[in-house]
């Protein structure tokens, strides 16, 4: 019998985890390769002491206790080895004798994990099914369709634009007032949003720029990459494939250095510059890279001593406000490319998304928007912040670009919408809507992580440890043992494939609104939804 000096308020049994290994003894040969490859360990390999009770058949004889050996796999019931669903051991196993399985009733995990005092941080999204994007349905549909725009051709190309677009008249009298035009960019309408080289594992930060520099050099398809927060390696900083990358500058400066002495042997210019402010699925947070994956090398990088965390200061923290500082921030940005960059921000959805929209149509030297809604994807984030803040990213740019129309600028200042997009796999789609409510182009970041490299988190809390650096696949770990289990010329290839199956999705949509010369901006006449109280938010038809 277990004594009571071994049960502690912590002291969970198989059943009260989220996730339970069933493993079949009759098949398993105990080659040991499940345990070896669990990234929490959570199972171990042993020999283990079982009693076995003999009785006898002759009369009068007495029972007897035998302790015989066993050899098997056990799991841990310990909240930190907690079995995180990832599947590797089922993998890996030559005789399929051993899975995770989701557990049948509610997990009570959740309420032992705050160990130390600390709160639940976890990787991933937050756990929401399904939204008002994927109810979103295209009704517009012209009945005289141009043969070179239907839909099985796709005859044409889809392009945005990056950067502050002024009108012939006004680009010529801000020339005689400034002596400088702002730079503009032709890029494509998707493209894959910020994740720092360092929340991301070397293989894969090198596959996702691999895959991009061969669509725009092989297969004209003009895609950008964000950097992330945290500077890159210099190498890349020094290199001609700078032009497609996006480099993040935010609130910690992490990285700022590097770039900085870089700037005098640029090759090129890169695409653009994004001051994160906000993460949407963590707003005013900043973002947090734990110590577990702050090795030499991201550490010599961003400027820190190795085996810190690393969070940034929340939005605005040396500045007077928001707005002041965006409007720092971007001209310094300008000045430090000679103006030839365009330079924008990046800020969580809320509702004061409208007041620095608001300064930024009277900043001249602002390129753009960017707003990441509630879901958004993050490394790392706490429980809290990920369950109960932030704003849907819909309704979210449906008002700036309303506010825009208002006051007649609704083509100079282009929106990028980021936020929870393709998280139920229907990512043309809800780009389209996006699109059609008045974002200019979309970022996405964990789709291109579950589609590119294989990632298993999912929305039913599988995996979802980003955050501490154990990730099975080796997308988001700093540990060579697991992200040399990533083949970068593999994750290249898949990158290629999802880029242009998007543009086949795209096409399909956009080609039976007749549209052929530029994207559906803030044609929501063509959207239709079956939900009253959205539509009536939206500003699009109530259809049923």
């Amino acid at each position: 019998m277990l004594s009571d000096r071994y049960i502690t308020p912590s002291t969970l049994s198989i059943k009260d985890l989220p996730w339970q290994i069933v493993w079949d003894k009759d098949k398993c040969t105990l080659c040991g390769r499940c345990t070896a490859v669990c990234p929490v360990n959570a199972i171990e390999l042993g020999v283990f002491r079982k009693r076995i009770l003999q009785t006898s058949l002759d009369a009068g004889a007495k029972q007897s206790n035998v302790n015989a050996v066993y050899h098997g796999i056990r799991q841990k019931t310990d909240p930190a080895f907690s079995c995180v669903g990832c599947a590797m051991c089922s993998m890996v196993c030559p005789n399929d004798a051993i899975i995770p399985v989701k557990t049948d009733e509610a997990d009570k995990l959740k309420f032992h994990v705050n160990q130390g005092g600390l709160p639940r941080n976890r990787g991933g999204r937050r756990n929401v099914p399904g939204g008002i994007l994927d109810q979103i349905k295209f009704i517009r549909i012209s009945m005289l369709t141009d043969p070179a725009l239907d839909a099985g051709r796709h005859e044409f190309e889809l392009r945005t634009l990056l950067g502050r677009i002024l009108p012939p008249e006004k680009n010529l009298s801000f020339y005689y007032e400034n002596g400088w035009i702002p730079p503009v960019r032709d890029i494509y309408p998707l493209i894959i949003g910020g994740m720092s080289f360092g929340a991301l594992s070397p293989n894969m930060w090198e596959g996702l720029q691999l895959g991009v520099a061969y669509l725009n050099e092989e297969l004209s398809m003009p895609v950008r990459i964000c950097t992330g927060e945290g500077g890159c390696p210099p190498r890349l900083l020094r290199s001609r494939f700078l032009k497609y990358v996006i480099l993040q500058i935010a609130s910690g400066y992490f990285g700022w250095d590097e770039i900085i002495h870089a700037i005098p042997h640029m090759k090129e210019d890169p695409c653009a510059i994004e001051i994160k402010y906000g993460q949407g699925a963590k707003p005013g947070d900043g973002g947090l890279l734990m110590w577990h994956k702050v090795n030499n090398l991201i550490a010599a990088i961003r400027g820190v001593p190795p085996g810190v965390s690393l969070p940034s200061p929340p939005t605005h923290q040396t500045k007077y406000s928001i707005e002041e500082s965006v409007a720092k921030m971007i001209q310094s940005m300008c000045m430090a490319w000679g103006f030839r960059v365009p330079v924008y921000p990046k800020i969580s959805g809320t509702s004061t998304a409208l007041a620095v929209l608001n300064n930024l149509t009277r900043n001249p030297y602002a390129g753009g928007l960017a707003i990441d809604g509630e879901d958004g994807g993050t490394g790392a984030a706490y429980n809290v912040s990920m369950n109960h803040m932030g704003h849907p990213i819909a309704s979210n740019v449906r008002d700036c670009y309303l506010t825009l129309a208002k006051i007649g600028v609704q083509n100079e200042i282009p929106l990028f919408a980021a936020g929870g997009i393709g998280k139920s796999g229907n990512l043309a789609a809800n780009a389209a809507a996006l699109i059609m409510l008045g974002a200019g182009g979309v970022q996405a970041g964990k789709y291109i992580m579950q589609a590119a490299a294989g990632c298993v988190g999912s929305e039913s809390d599988r995996c979802n440890i980003c955050n501490i650096g154990r990730c099975p696949k080796g997308i988001t770990s700093q540990d060579p043992r697991l992200y040399r289990r990533l083949d970068i010329e593999d994750v290249a290839q898949r990158v290629v494939d999802v880029f242009l199956s998007f543009d086949t999705e795209l096409k399909k949509i956009v080609a039976p609104l007749g549209r052929s010369t530029s994207l559906p901006i803030g044609m929501s006449d063509a959207l239709g939804i079956s939900d009253f109280n959205a539509a009536e938010r939206l500003s699009i038809k109530y259809v049923v």
